[in-house]
């Protein structure tokens, strides 16, 4: 049959069945979900390690995360302590310790008299190993996650699997409901698991276990990645700001892992330290998704990944170091070829990837000091007893071996409730004699009561954020917060926990399917995340979830 058109005029049916047909495959493409939602986590990555080295990066990195996707230039976390815990069950909760209760790395439990760890579970067994480091579960956090929604959702089709090198960096993400988190054992040097979750390893993990991958990279030299003159945005490599390792007499590169293996007794821990425990985890991450089959349906999986060296670096170093940022030019390249296997293996606009952090990191005070910038280190905990001697003028007591004071921790003091409930002391007049004391000590910022935090809403500065990581069940008597630059830490290195910038200013960077090119510049709370994916995904919001999602996330979804 002849063409009812003229040619070379206008389309043939023929022609126009195949662009209704290309048509109709876009709008299909468009409206499906994901295949695999990929969560990033980078351990103690402030927001200016984008810009500051952004000259070192590659094109196919971070600098495409940034411009290919939605870049939050002021995403910060809304509460203290900013710590690892607290930081992993925040992104994936959508809210903050107040109502998930992860309010610490760990903390004094008032029913067990004894300090606590946010994921120890000592009803379960350790899983690929004869240590006790997969006595483990989330059952200390009260709410659900994104991972736990969309198990519900689906009728439990959806595979979640949480992977990082520290435990709570792969159990806190991964939720309650998830298919598997495995993490690294330093005894073995494997990835292990925990009977909460299943009572064998997967065959591909005992495949991957079986390449000892830890063991090569410890039998090689950390060198920096490019000449060492290039490294300009850090300080000299050769300072009094930097930990030095044993068997090392300067904190300086080249370093050489094999004789620092040798000169520590927990041995094969040290790839924690080194760029290439994040190479270890791309690899395992790599070797999920093939054994799981991760984003090989047409139902939603969610692996969540955390890379834990950038913080044991950044402690041992600090944020001015060479060592943090070679790291960081690593991890870039990493990022690369996440992104180029995503690409290939689940394919492109088939996935959505998001990368953050749990938190930030200080300056070393030393290094502000000899900058005439003020700051200082405290020690709290050496306060106990003299605390208690104070309150012992105030209230006394017959039988001098009662103490007041139970716990000095996370910058909060616990105070000995039973005791004074007992006794009929006023336990509020207690609380602000406590407090007068705090605050006479240097480098002290501020303190609140538990009295006064439970009958006081703040609705700005550093009480906001005391007050969003202050959970009633758990939390401390007295809380405090130091001054700016001020640390309970060491001289060397740095940490972090603080309610300032430089430890709550995170990247939130987004990048996949449905996603646009936006840069953000007003202020994003790390628990928009969370209510962001669900929205993103149609599935609902982590049961405590109090925050608004990102709109800009759903700018481009159809």
């Amino acid at each position: 049959m002849k063409s009812l058109f003229l040619p070379n005029k206008i389309l043939t049916m023929k022609r126009i069945t195949l662009l209704l047909f290309f048509l109709f495959s876009l709008i299909n493409t468009q409206a499906a979900q994901p295949k695999l939602i990929v969560g990033l986590v980078i351990d103690q990555m402030r927001y200016d390690y984008l810009v500051r080295f952004a000259s070192k990066y590659s094109k196919n990195g971070f600098a495409r995360l940034m411009n290919q996707g939605i870049h939050c230039t002021n995403a910060h976390y809304g509460y203290v302590p900013t710590y690892t815990g607290p930081g992993h069950a925040s992104i994936y909760t959508g809210t903050t310790p107040s109502v998930h209760g992860i309010i610490a790395n760990d903390w004094f439990d008032r029913k067990e008299g004894a300090m606590v760890y946010c994921s120890e579970d000592k009803n379960v067994r350790t899983i690929g190993s004869d240590s006790k480091a997969g006595e483990m579960s989330p059952k200390r956090m009260q709410t659900s996650t994104i991972g736990d929604e969309l198990k519900l959702f689906t009728n439990g089709k959806s595979k979640v699997i949480g992977l990082a090198l520290k435990d709570r960096g792969a159990i806190l993400p991964a939720g309650h409901s998830a298919d598997g988190a495995y993490w690294f054992d330093d005894a073995s040097g494997n990835f292990i698991t925990s009977s909460f979750y299943r009572n064998d390893l997967p065959q591909w993990l005992i495949d991957f276990n079986e390449k000892k991958r830890t063991n090569h990279f410890l039998s090689q030299v950390w060198n920096t990645l490019l000449p060492i003159a290039a490294y300009t945005e850090s300080l000299p490599d050769n300072n009094t700001y930097e930990f030095v390792a044993k068997s090392e007499t300067e904190p300086v590169f080249p370093h050489n892992l094999p004789e620092i293996v040798k000169a520590n007794e927990n041995r094969l821990s040290i790839i924690k330290s080194t760029p290439f425990g994040n190479t270890l985890t791309k690899e395992l991450m790599f070797a999920a998704i093939e054994g799981e089959q991760l984003g090989k349906d047409n139902t939603t999986d969610l692996l969540c990944v955390s890379f834990s060296s950038p913080d044991y670096i950044g402690h041992a170093y600090g944020p001015r170091s060479v060592e943090t940022q070679d790291c960081y030019l690593r991890l870039d390249l990493e990022i690369a070829e996440i992104l180029n296997y995503l690409d290939k293996n689940i394919g492109k606009g088939q996935y959505l990837l998001f990368l953050s952090a749990d938190h930030a990191a200080s300056d070393n005070p030393n290094h502000l000091k000899s900058m005439r910038i003020p700051s200082g280190y405290l020690d709290l905990s050496k306060y106990k007893d003299s605390l208690n001697n104070y309150l012992l003028e105030f209230f006394s007591l017959n039988d001098p071996s009662e103490r007041f004071v139970r716990a000095i921790v996370n910058e909060q003091v616990y105070l000995n409730t039973d005791l004074i409930r007992r006794k009929g002391f006023d336990k509020e007049a207690i609380e602000q004699k406590t407090a007068e004391f705090m605050r006479n000590i240097q480098g002290v910022g501020n303190v609140i009561t538990r009295s006064d935090m439970l009958r006081t809403c703040y609705q700005h500065g550093v009480g906001k954020l005391l007050q969003a990581g202050f959970n009633e069940l758990r939390s401390g008597d007295v809380i405090i917060s130091l001054l700016p630059a001020w640390m309970d830490y060491g001289p060397k290195g740095t940490t972090h926990g603080t309610a300032y910038s430089y430890d709550t200013h995170v990247p939130i960077l987004i990048h996949g399917q449905g996603i646009l090119p936006q840069r953000i510049t007003s202020r994003i709370d790390i628990t928009q995340i969370a209510p962001g994916l669900c929205r993103y995904l149609d599935i609902p919001f982590p049961n405590g979830c109090f925050s608004d999602p990102i709109p800009e996330m759903l700018k481009g979804k159809k």
